[in-house]
C-alpha cells in the first residue's frame, strides 16, 4: 500500500513544482517584458537627442566655416568693442 501512495505523493509534489515553476517563469518574463520596453524607450530617447545634436554640431560647423572664409577671402575680423556703435531704436 505504501508504494502507491508515494508514487501519487511524489506525481503530485512534480505537478505542483510544475505549477509553481510556469507561473514563476511567467512572472520573470513580464518583468524582463516591462524592462525590455523601458529600455527601448530610453534608446528612441537617446536617438532623438544624437539627432538633436548632430544637427547642432553640423549647425556649428557651418558657422565655423562661414566665419572662416569671411576671414580669409574678404579679410573680415571681428570689430574691436570699443569701436562698435550701437543704434537704440526710436519708438
Amino acid at each position: 500500500m505504501k508504494g502507491p501512495l508515494l508514487v501519487v505523493t511524489l506525481l503530485a509534489g512534480a505537478v505542483l513544482g510544475s505549477g509553481v515553476g510556469v507561473v514563476y517563469t511567467r512572472h520573470l518574463n513580464r518583468q524582463f517584458f516591462i524592462q525590455l520596453q523601458k529600455l527601448q524607450a530610453e534608446r528612441d530617447n537617446l536617438d532623438v537627442e544624437w539627432e538633436a545634436l548632430q544637427l547642432e554640431q553640423s549647425t556649428l560647423l557651418m558657422d565655423a566655416a562661414i566665419e572662416d572664409k569671411a576671414r580669409r577671402r574678404l579679410n573680415m575680423l571681428i570689430p574691436d568693442p570699443a569701436d562698435v556703435l550701437y543704434i537704440k531704436p526710436h519708438d
